[in-house]
């Protein structure tokens, strides 16, 4: 059958599919909104398209399908290339379909002419530029393909406008010829067996449970393995989830901001076993002071992270779900008493600096946080920006579920919470999405408030106004002798703006109005705003400063209270 290359466009991904689409239209691929509405493709129309490329984001993080965007030429394409990096580095499956100049102008310098393969080709895990229309559906479908085999993440498809605009005849492409990919390994049991003699033999045994995890649905055999041989789990930003914190195996966070007990256990540990997880530098700091006594099991699925940062003992290269369903027959249950008393001692020992703790009189994030988490039971999605509260986020509010927390985690990227909230709903409209922002971070997609408006996305807003660029600040006051040189921030009347997008919105400045007004915006069956003004200077403890070993912190202070010793704030 006949079929023009926009038509082309739509006919391959919904046969993949995808009914939801993320953009916004512009000359060069205005063919493929043209032929758009004879399909069964619900379009959300974003104000900016990097707010479109995290909105692609948080919809395939939640729902485990590839996130699709499309944007056109020149500006809207590099536009994107911020979302393209932060889907990248934290491996999400994405795929973007840019419109470009007609063949005849390519390499002209034309109107909104870019290579944006080029450009793109450092955050992509593959990219195409599409001049002739015989490929079109081949590579749309290799595209989808290549985004979520193996270790998923974006696939850029350039497409010039004249080829949008041609006909040929088109059948969907069965059969994927892709001679040099090769996206799945098989479980290697000589490494299993291996791995398992180092797990029976251990004393003070470490699991750290990454994103990867999530992402091949491993959590319940992660589970079975921690409470088989009695492991603890410490867990990366990004792998928040993989066990419920609330178990008593979890140790919460490690790294740069996390829970002493996980860095402690860690530094500490004979076998450290890494799951779904590339050891960031986040994660281990000093690369030559990290887990200096332990022998290391690294279950990975990319052959590149392997040995990279941390040389591993033991290597086994797989699908996480795949390893540990061949790894826990052969591993022997476990008791470790001593280490878990040890364990419980640095627990303890880091619940008395626990802000929680302090007695204070100021609004502070953490309890909102914990607060937040307390109202809502702990069942929403959660997705945050970057920056303090996103830390704050993460050590307070208790993830109890795998895809509960969204956030920018390798790339570390401002202005990612509302647009990825946005995603979010459209991939599960059912559950409640609250976005976790600071006044900083918020300013960079603030216009994404347009598309909660003309969508109707119930989306929940927590902004955390510290007056502040947060983090930076804190690096500035603690290495910078609070030099605070271009980090004071100040911010709209945040209440009149939502007003003004017909968002309800409630301002709020003491502690006693906190529980209320999140009871009022999670019940609250549309979108809802809440502008929180915190103190200005708190700091997120503990802290691993730079190039320091991972139980080398920076911890809250214990000063003289009026009832006592106390956390300092």
């Amino acid at each position: 059958m006949k079929r023009t290359g926009a038509q082309i466009v739509w006919e391959v991904l919904t046969r993949e599919g995808v009914d939801t689409v993320f953009g916004h239209p512009g000359g060069a691929i205005l063919p493929v909104y043209d032929a758009m509405p004879a399909y069964p493709v619900r379009h959300i129309l974003a104000r900016h398209e990097q707010a479109a490329g995290h909105m692609a984001d948080g919809y395939a993080r939640v729902s485990g399908r590839v996130g699709v965007v499309t944007v056109t030429s020149g500006p809207a394409a590099t536009n994107l290339v911020t979302a393209l990096a932060t889907a990248m580095m934290d491996s999400i499956p994405i795929l973007a379909i840019t419109g470009q100049v007609p063949t005849t102008l390519l390499g002209n310098d034309a109107f909104q002419e870019t290579d944006v393969t080029g450009v793109t080709q450092a955050v992509t895990k593959h990219n195409y530029l599409v001049t002739d229309i015989r490929d079109l559906a081949r590579v749309l479908r290799e595209a989808l393909y290549i985004a979520q085999s193996g270790r998923p993440g974006p696939v850029l498809v350039d497409i010039c406008k004249d080829v949008l605009n041609d006909e040929t005849d088109y059948e969907f492409p069965e059969k994927l010829d892709l001679p040099g990919y090769r996206p799945f390994a098989g479980v290697d049991m000589q490494a299993i067996e291996a791995a398992a003699e180092l797990i029976n033999q251990a004393q003070r045994p470490v699991i750290i449970a990454g994103h990867g995890v999530q992402m091949a649905h491993a959590e319940n055999e992660l589970r079975q393995l921690a409470e088989k041989a009695h492991i603890p789990v410490a867990m990366t930003l990004l792998g928040l989830g993989d066990i419920p914190e609330t178990h008593p195996l979890s140790l919460g966070m490690c790294g740069m901001h996390g829970e002493a007990r996980a860095n402690k256990a860690i530094q500490a540990s004979d076998v450290l076993i890494g799951i779904g997880m590339r050891f960031d530098d986040r994660v281990t700091g000093d690369l030559d002071a990290f887990a200096p006594h332990a022998k290391v099991i690294h279950i990975e699925l990319d052959p590149a992270e392997i040995n990279k940062n941390v040389p591993a003992d033991v290597g086994i290269l797989a699908d996480a779900r795949e390893a540990l369903q061949a790894l826990l027959p052969k591993v022997q249950p476990a008791e470790h008493r001593e280490w878990m008393a040890q364990i419980e001692e640095w627990n303890r020992e880091s619940q008395e600096r626990d802000i929680l703790n302090a007695e204070v009189d100021e609004l502070i994030p953490p309890m909102i946080m914990r607060e937040l988490w307390h109202v809502t039971q702990g069942d929403v999605i959660m997705v945050t920006d970057v920056g303090q509260h996103q830390m704050w986020e993460a050590q307070y509010f208790l993830h109890e579920r795998p895809r509960q927390l969204l956030t920018s985690g390798g790339l570390g990227t401002m202005g990612y919470a509302l647009p990825a909230a946005i995603g979010a709903h459209f991939a599960a409209p059912d559950e409640t999405v609250w976005a976790v922002v600071g006044d900083g971070g918020f300013q960079m997609t603030i216009q994404e408030l347009g598309t909660v408006m003309q969508e109707k996305v119930p989306v929940k807003i927590a902004i955390i106004n510290n007056g502040f660029l947060g983090m930076v600040r804190q690096w500035q006051e603690l290495f910078y002798e609070k030099n605070y040189a271009g980090t004071p921030i100040l911010s709209p009347d945040y209440v009149k703006l939502a007003e003004a997008y017909g968002i309800p919105a409630r301002l709020v400045t003491s502690q006693e109005d906190v529980s209320a007004v999140l009871k009022e915006a999670h019940e609250h069956p549309g979108p809802f705003l809440i502008e929180f003004q915190v103190k200005e200077e708190v700091n997120v403890y503990p802290m691993v400063e730079p190039g320091e070993a991972i139980d080398n912190l920076i911890r809250r202070r214990i000063v003289q209270g009026p009832s006592g010793l106390q956390p300092a704030w």
